[in-house]
This record gives structure tokens, sequence and C-alpha cells, in this order.
């Protein structure tokens, strides 16, 4: 529900009840007494879903052109006239509990803090959480994301798109670009002078830690939750829910994976960042996508029959180069993806195998522990380098004979040279006055291109 208020210029009055009456809207007018060129105050209540239609028709008018109009929103009205007009638009099959696209546009701008704050905030954002990802703290990469301003500039650039606004959509498109440029910057300088310091040690194989491998080696499940982040982005706005909640969505799939391109500059490890660089570009463009298509199908268009044709034109020029960059970019993630697929396929495989081979009697003491195929550091598109089959049992006896089996089974299921690495865990029982038990560990490391066999 919303009140709405008028201020009618000099000449326009008969117009503006003229239009208040074909539309059945119950109305109040007051003279102006003022010295401005005003006449006239008109109030009167609307269901939310008449209230485009009813600003349009003003604005169609040139009402709007020197007049002043103000939307409230109304939390509760005891009024049977009212009770009728809602029916009607209700009958009429408008759409209910949505913003008009005055109040959108108003919204959206409303969201997108000044530059110098927004460029503050998102600083400090991507400070947090590239401490929380050096940390692996979940809880603090969380930290990072509620305090990311980065809702508003998303939305906004899909709105002035689709609304025909140039001002809004450039804003936001600039607030956004120059924000992750800003999250990285902050990244590489914070990470920078954490490896300088020697706060993490020398050495260390920064990628290793989890919260920041899922970035540099993203997958396609990261699409998922871009394009969830813009439509439930954009229904918070437009249905006027908690944005907070959303934003946080939001900034989740870009502010850590901004932060992690500027660790991995820092840590020098050019391939780890360009896989983090993909995900935050795939994200960014996703977002929008997602916003601008959920926008377009919700119904809203700018006002007058020109507008809405050049803004067709826009949104689906912008919709096309969107899609055409994020095809581009999901290249790797699709190879990432495919290579994490067949890696799981794999180790199934070789266990299955594996356990094939140890249904023999001779090796009825041993059992399989686990197998893993562990990929390489060639970021962002990698492949398996390695399979480590570990093996346990009591009196084990090993030999080449068996080695060579698993080694062969590897080589069945892959094309490519993979790593084989054997390990066998015994444990031996001794008795003493308490009994204690020894783990002894001997692996065998194979490569399948000359079938040689090393043991440490």
């Amino acid at each position: 529900m919303r009140y709405v208020e008028v201020t009618i210029p000099t000449g326009r009055k008969g117009a503006v009840l003229d239009i208040l009456e074909d539309e059945d809207i119950d109305y109040i007018v007051s003279d102006e007494t003022s010295d401005r060129d005003y006449v006239a105050v008109v109030r009167f209540l609307l269901p939310s879903q008449a209230v485009e239609r009813t600003l349009d028709r003003l604005t169609e008018a040139g009402i709007s052109d020197d007049a002043n109009i103000v939307v409230f929103d109304t939390q509760t009205v005891l009024s049977a006239e009212f009770a009728q007009l809602n029916a009607k638009h209700s009958r009429d099959g408008s759409v209910g509990d949505r913003l008009s696209r005055q109040e959108l546009q108003t919204r959206a701008a409303g969201l997108t803090p000044s530059f110098p704050v927004y460029a503050m905030m998102t600083f400090i954002s991507a400070i947090v959480a590239t401490s929380g990802l050096l940390l692996d703290s979940p809880a603090v990469v969380v930290g990072s994301m509620v305090i990311a301003p980065l809702i508003g500039p998303a939305l906004a650039a899909s709105v002035g798109t689709v609304i025909a606004d140039t001002e809004l959509r450039s804003t936001g498109f600039i607030y956004q670009f120059s924000g992750l440029g800003i999250a990285v910057l902050g990244s590489i300088m914070l990470a920078g002078l954490v490896r300088i310091v020697g706060l993490e040690p020398a050495g260390i194989d920064i990628v290793a830690i989890a919260e920041l491998e899922e970035r540099v080696a993203p997958n396609l499940l990261a699409l998922v939750i871009a394009l969830g982040a813009g439509v439930a982005g954009i229904l918070s706005l437009t249905r006027e829910l908690s944005e907070a909640i959303v934003g946080v969505m939001i900034a989740a799939a870009l502010i850590p994976p901004a932060a992690a391109v500027g660790i991995a500059l820092a840590w020098g490890m050019y391939g780890a960042a360009a896989g983090a660089l993909i995900l935050t570009l795939v994200n960014t463009l996703s977002i929008n996508f997602a916003a601008l298509v959920t926008l377009w199908g919700g119904g809203y268009r700018p006002a007058g029959l020109f507008s809405v044709s050049t803004a067709r034109r826009q949104t689906l020029a912008f919709a096309a180069i969107l899609g055409l960059v994020m095809v581009l970019l999901l290249v790797p993630l699709v190879s990432a993806t495919v290579v994490e697929f067949r890696s799981a396929q794999l180790e199934s495989e070789v266990e299955t195998d594996v356990n094939a081979v140890l249904t023999d009697p001779e090796y009825a003491h041993l059992e399989v522990e686990s197998v893993d195929a562990e990929l390489d550091d060639e970021y962002p598109i990698r492949s398996v380098e390695r399979v480590v089959i570990v093996i346990s049992g009591t009196g084990v006896a090993s030999g080449d004979s068996l080695t060579d089996r698993l080694v062969a089974g590897v080589d069945s299921h892959t094309d490519e040279s993979v790593a084989v690495e054997v390990r066998f865990v015994a444990a031996e029982h001794r008795t003493t006055d308490e009994t204690a038990h020894a783990v002894t560990d001997r692996h065998w490391t194979v490569l399948p291109s000359d079938s040689s066999l090393a043991a440490p």
C-alpha cells in the first residue's frame, strides 16, 4: 500500500483530477497557499500494484515535469473505498507485492553509497577476507562478506539497463569493477606484508589452504552460486525483502575470490591468480546476467513506447555481451570440473581393482586403506599427477609382483603418464609388560612411463 502526495503546478489541476477520477481513486485536495507556482496538493491511497500505472499516466499527461510527487510506504489502511480499489487491481491481474518502476529506481540508487565510503568499505572487507583465507578461517571470511557494500552496484547496473537509466547503469558498472580492483589491491598489500614479515613460513604451498584452494581451482558449481545471488538480489529488491542477507550472498561470490587473486599474486603463483580471477569475473558477470533476466522477466520496462524499444535493444545487447564473455570464461571452469570428475572416477575404479587383486588368498591379510588421485599445481586447469594407494595389514609381505599388478591396474584406467605410489602400512604386535603396537611404513613410487620401482 502506498500513500501518494502530488503538488500540482498552475494549470494542471484538472488533468490530475481527471486521471484520478478515471482510475476510481479516492483523493483529497488542499489548496496551496504559498507564493510558489503551485495551486493545490492532492493526496490519495494506492495499492502497490497500481502505483506504476498511475504515475505513468501522470507522466504521460506532463504532470511530473514540474510537479512534486512523493510516495510513502503505508502499513495499515482502514477504508472501504481502498478495499474496493485494491480488489479491482487484483482482478486486473496486476502483479502484487512488487515495487513500481519508479520506486525500484529510487531504491536501487539508494543502495549505492558515495564512492569514498564504498571504496573504504570494500577495502576493509578485502583485508578481512584476506586474513580469513590465510588463517583458513571460514568465520572470518563470512565476516568480510557482511561488511562488503556490493549489493547496490550489482543491482543498480541491471536496473539502470532495463529501465533505460543511463546514469544508474554507468554508476553500477563503474562501482562494480572499481570495487573489485580495490579488493584485489588491498589483498595484495596485506598478503605481501604477511609474506615479507614471515608470518607464513617460507616455501609453504599457500594454495593448499582449504579456503584458498576452492577459489583458485573453481568448478561449475561456482556459477550456480553467482546466478542464485543475482536472482535473489533482484527478488529482494523488487519484493521489499531484506537485502542484508542477499548482500552477503553476493559478497560471498565476489570478495573471497578477489582476495584470493591478491594472495596468489603476492606469492608469485600466477596460474592460481588466473584461476581466482576467472572465478571473480564469471561471478560478476553471472550476477549481472541473472539480475538482468529476472528484471526483464518481472515485467519492468521504462515509460514510453520509444523508451521501451530502446531499453529492449540495450537489454538484449548487454545480455548477449555478458553471455558471450561468460561462455568464454566458463571454458576453464568446465575443464576443471571434468578433471575433478575424472579424478573421482579414477579413484573409484582403482579402488575396485585393488580390492579385486587383494581377493587372492596370498593377500588375504591385506586391505585397502585409501586410494587418492592427486592433482598437480598447474592452475587454473589441473590434471591428475599421482595416484596414491595405501594398503595395510599385519605381517605385510609386500613385493614387486603385487606392486606391478596395482600399477598395471592404474595404467588401464588412464591414457596419461601418472605416477603411482603404493604404500604398505604394517601393524606388528609385540608382547611386553604392556601391550604396544608399532607401525612401520614403507612405500614405492612407480612411474608407468619407465616402470621403475624405487624404495626410499
